[in-house]
């Protein structure tokens, strides 16, 4: 029996970067280097090298922002990636080039190709293929071969399977039914289900555009790389905004992100390619809407001031957004992304936010910042993640790189419990993977809780143990004492309001007073009542109108009790 084994330096919970050493025998692989500080890395002293090799799967910082260090104290050590994350790898230390842009960064990471298995020593070797989530994104399938047999490992890294504007998803036809001995995947978004990634473009588009309409000059802060490119895409191509009198202006790093992607174009899908034959990729001012970058015009020339009339600003999340919202320009519409882990949470995103830009505050307060957040999904939901379980059919799977509770609900379904050997490390523990061995399955974590059901005349109670309280989403779910509920095939979803959708829908939500009107009708569907007792029978109503037939539609939310009403143990 050889030696597999996983030792995480860091496995991706909340802004810990992802850094993972595994063994294959005599062999040593780190997996990415997302640490702050490689220190971890040189505690042991019995090996001159911290591991054989490194392989990056792609250039966001929490997977890459440890390599430079990492190369520094290590000149020696091999880093592999794919060639275009080679490229986009200097991104990451624009304030280490001491002013010298990327080009002064020291290109120290060395190309592989996609889809040819690379041997780096005897009888270890490693296969990239594409993942999706961001260009030049890599999954390695590592292979170690014996006299007995071959061992295999597929790490993920990142992946998504939909494509997206600018990159291809993980071909999962060309992994079907690879059986690996080990998986290592990430679990951003735990069991979570979500839109396909055209459906949450389209919303973030109408959003935009009704924004637009109301004379709002739009914000939003991305990452260097991915986010801000896609979505200045998704406004070149969209019917929304194609031939709108609009300017787009990018500042900040996503700039250097896009002019890093513009020499990369023959790695980019053929439908950018063909895109971009016929007009720029990003920077236009001749076709509409324009864009334009901040660097090169500068936000001080005379006479101009972003915001004064209606305008899209894409900008880096680690700039001060104060500077684009000048007194002098109009109302403003903040959109923030939503991480995994921290979905719906906009109070969240507002504390993250005026961490680098505290100036914002007032604005907010007084309503000329209006903060909403918003999903366009760039790794797989549950079943998405799931699917890829069930079509590549490992024997150990191991999830890293998400909040521990959606890692947890991860492992504890049962689909996945049955079939495979199930592991959620965390860091500085080393994981076991053995192979062809009696593997006694861990015992899942608990994630259901049995309550009770009580239907009365009026109302319908549910009750819980106050078990669930000790998760630490309750204080999210509970913030209100309000949940609203919906059918879901046939389970009943449940979700926390928060006070500012309160806020946001007005007193009349939450008010246990039914008026009665049209819009809160039973019989009311697509603005047109639908009871033949009514003399409003199949005619289109307005909200406020009303019958002698009225029936009340159902409310289906629930009060939870606040924890000075809730009955305490004796």
């Amino acid at each position: 029996m050889e030696q597999l084994e996983c030792l995480p330096y860091g496995v991706g919970h909340a802004d810990e970067g992802v850094c993972l050493l595994v063994q294959l025998g005599p062999h040593r692989v780190l997996l990415d280097c997302g640490l702050n500080s490689v220190a971890p890395l040189i505690v042991d002293r019995h090996h001159p090298l911290p591991a054989d090799l490194v392989l990056c799967t792609h250039a966001h910082p929490d997977h890459a922002r440890g390599l430079l260090e990492l190369h520094q104290m290590y000149p020696k050590l091999p880093i592999y990636a794919s060639e275009v994350t080679t490229q986009l790898l200097p991104l990451n230390w624009l304030g280490a080039a001491n002013g010298g842009g990327v080009e002064a960064v020291p290109s120290f990471c060395q190309a592989l190709p996609w889809r040819v298995p690379v041997e780096f020593s005897d009888g270890l070797s490693a296969e990239l293929y594409p993942a999706g989530h961001l260009p030049g994104a890599a999954a390695f399938l590592l292979t170690y071969t014996t006299e007995q047999r071959s061992y295999t490992l597929f790490y993920t890294g990142d992946f998504l399977l939909s494509n997206s504007r600018l990159v291809d998803g993980l071909p999962l036809e060309e992994l079907r039914g690879l059986k690996p001995d080990v998986l290592i995947l990430e679990g951003s978004y735990g069991t979570a289900r979500y839109p396909h990634r055209r459906q949450q473009e389209n919303q973030l588009a109408e959003r935009l555009h009704r924004a637009i309409l109301d004379q709002q000059s739009i914000l939003l802060p991305t990452p260097t790389l991915g986010m801000g490119q896609e979505l200045l895409m998704l406004l070149r191509s969209h019917h929304h905004f194609t031939g709108r009198d609009l300017d787009i202006w990018v500042g900040g790093s996503v700039a250097l992100g896009c002019d890093r992607y513009l020499e990369m174009l023959p790695h980019f899908p053929s439908t950018v390619q063909n895109f971009a034959r016929h007009q720029s990729l990003f920077w236009d001012e001749r076709i509409r809407p324009r864009v334009r970058s901040l660097q090169n015009l500068g936000r001080n020339a005379k006479g101009f001031t972003v915001g004064q009339a209606p305008c899209i600003v894409i900008t880096d999340e680690a700039a001060d957004l104060g500077q684009y919202c000048a007194p002098q320009s109009g109302e403003w519409l903040l959109l923030i992304p939503m991480r995994p882990g921290q979905m719906g949470s906009v109070e969240a995103a507002i504390a993250r936010t005026l961490e680098t830009s505290p100036g914002l505050r007032s604005q907010i307060q007084t309503g000329r910042i209006t903060v909403e957040t918003y999903l366009l999904g760039d790794h797989c939901d549950g079943p998405g993640t799931t699917q890829l379980i069930h079509n590549l059919r490992p024997q150990h799977v191991v999830f890293v790189h998400g909040a521990p509770t959606y890692l947890s609900d991860l492992a504890s379904l049962e689909e996945l419990q049955n079939r495979y050997h199930l592991h959620t490390p965390s860091t500085g523990v080393q994981v076991e993977l053995p192979i062809g061995e009696t593997f006694l399955q861990p015992a899942a974590p608990e994630a259901n809780y049995e309550g009770e059901l009580t239907e009365e005349e009026m109302a319908v109670s549910i009750t819980l143990p106050d078990a669930i309280t000790r998760d630490p989403r309750w204080q999210t779910f509970a913030d209100t004492g309000l949940v609203e509920a919906r059918w879901q095939g046939d389970e009943l979803v449940l979700r926390g309001l928060s006070q500012r959708e309160l806020l946001n829908q007005g007193t009349e939500s939450v008010s246990p007073v039914v008026v009665e009107c049209c819009e809160n009708c039973l019989h009311c569907r697509g603005q047109r009542c639908w009871n033949q007792a009514s003399p409003l029978f199949g005619f289109k109503v307005t909200p406020e109108g009303y019958c002698p037939v009225f029936e009340p539609a159902p409310i289906v939310r629930e009060e939870f009790p606040s924890d000075e009403d809730r009955p305490k143990k004796p």
